[in-house]
């Protein structure tokens, strides 16, 4: 990374810069990134191997987007932005460097970007990111609160994944991939949870990404910003062994008696929680959660946390949750065939994959669907095992081939030896015939997932003739 950084400052670059252009502008933060440079003036433009959703929108918003990358598409450029998915190889850096024009790494961006707000709280973890961050912004919005928020995934209330605000509040997803989030500027960092993944960067195991965690949470406490606070899951065991290292923090869970949120009297209808929350040993408020999954909880202990740190009252967190609708692609319903309800979700990681079919299960009568689209070749290697027992409650799993993002495959996993390893497994060779499959295997009662954080909701949208 280090090889590709500006000697300038970002500020010192955006000063003079007129014309940015992202280099894998299709993603879900730098597509938010570059919609926000348009709104504040810069002309933007950016290119991207993938045809999406998002790519479509940045278009129709007057962004031009290449799909192919080539040293020409930088022609006029005055800054050039990428992302950490983005080879170092790539041929507009590479023209970038030979003609001295400045970069600036995604996060380095996002970072200065966040300096001009007094609160800047930044959601981190390996799972429930930007569920969290969704329903801090909808509880900040719900009260008046006008937060401006960059999320990793996009909700009907902001249109998007982004949202121009005041300069009160900055909430934002903190992404742990190659360490991007060091890059930031929290005043209230939130931990949610540490686990294994991103076995392509963290190479170090489990030890790294608790180290990585440990300096993120540690941020606020190395530069001058207003209340300076981290926000703890400590049921997470690694999480709390940090806290003793934080000037000052408040803490959340379930299990752990010393967390000074705690979720109890939790009951359960359909797959769907309610709960009291205790504030030091006294109730605090309870909560009732429209959207499924027991890990919800805990994202939703975050969100509260935060909002009363930060002044919501009881009353309007409360109603707030009651009006959360959720987030695009996380257990997102997308309609009915055969009489059974397809939802499609993000869950790409075997703890997301068991939590969310956990959930599933709760809510479904008759048969649990499974079409899961593996992401990335590393991640599918390095956890092979936990995905082969991660699928426990499903009756039938259906495996797509791997979605290889950024990634050659030099692991020698591939989906049909991930189908064969799950009792029951079935490889789906395309989009199309999974779509068949469906129409042909769902009945009255039975739920059907399409899981994975590819492309794979084109399941969903062939099915249902979406464009």
């Amino acid at each position: 990374m280090n090889e590709l950084k500006t000697v300038l400052s970002v500020e010192a670059v955006l000063a003079k810069a007129k014309n940015i252009f992202f280099v894998g502008i299709g993603g879900i933060s730098m597509s938010s990134l570059a919609m926000v440079c348009k709104r504040q003036g810069f002309t933007v433009s950016g290119s991207d191997r993938a045809y999406s959703a998002l790519t479509d929108r940045l278009e129709r918003e007057g962004i031009p987007v290449i799909h192919e990358h080539r040293a020409e598409n930088i022609e006029g450029a005055d800054a050039i932005v990428y992302t950490g998915a983005v080879d170092f190889t790539n041929p507009e850096l590479t023209a970038a460097t030979e003609r001295n024009i400045p970069v600036i790494y995604r996060a380095d961006l996002l970072g200065h970007m966040m300096r001009g707000y007094t609160h800047r709280v930044g959601v981190s973890g390996m799972h429930g990111k930007s569920t969290c961050t969704s329903m801090i912004a909808h509880l900040f919005i719900a009260a008046g609160k006008d937060p401006t928020v960059l999320s990793g995934a996009e909700t009907r209330e902001m249109g998007g994944a982004y949202r121009l605000g005041g300069k009160d509040f900055f909430i934002f997803e903190a992404c742990e991939y190659k360490d991007s989030f060091l890059y930031f500027y929290p005043t209230m960092p939130v931990v949610l949870d540490i686990d294994l993944d991103h076995t392509d960067y963290f190479t170090g195991g489990l030890e790294q990404i608790k180290r990585s965690f440990l300096n993120y949470s540690q941020l606020p406490f190395s530069y001058d910003c207003a209340f300076p606070c981290g926000v703890m899951c400590v049921d997470d065991e690694d999480i709390l062994a940090i806290v003793p290292g934080l000037p000052f923090c408040a803490t959340f869970g379930i299990h752990e008696e010393s967390a000074e949120y705690r979720a109890v009297n939790i009951s359960e209808h359909r797959g769907r929680y309610a709960f009291d929350v205790y504030k030091r040993g006294e109730f605090f408020v309870h909560v009732a959660l429209p959207v499924p999954g027991y890990h919800n909880i805990y994202n939703a202990l975050g969100a509260l946390v935060v909002s009363d740190l930060l002044g919501l009252t009881p009353e309007e967190i409360a109603s707030g949750f009651a009006s959360f609708e959720g987030l695009y692609r996380r257990f997102d319903y997308k309609g009915e065939v055969g009489g059974a309800p397809v939802y499609i979700d993000y869950a790409h990681h075997p703890r997301e994959l068991r939590a969310t079919l956990e959930g599933a299960r709760k809510m479904t009568d008759g048969k649990l669907v499974c079409f899961f689209e593996p992401h990335t070749y590393s991640r599918t290697a390095s956890l092979f095992d936990e995905f082969v027992a991660s699928f426990e409650e499903a009756d039938l799993v259906y495996i797509l081939d791997i979605y290889a993002a950024r990634e050659v495959n030099t692991y020698g996993v591939t989906a049909e030896t991930l189908a064969a390893a799950i009792p029951g497994g079935v490889y789906v060779p395309s989009y199309e015939e999974a779509v068949s499959l469906i129409r042909r295997a769902a009945e009255p009662g039975d739920t059907v997932l399409i899981l994975g954080a590819g492309t794979v909701d084109r399941v969903a949208k062939m099915l249902f003739d979406e464009k």
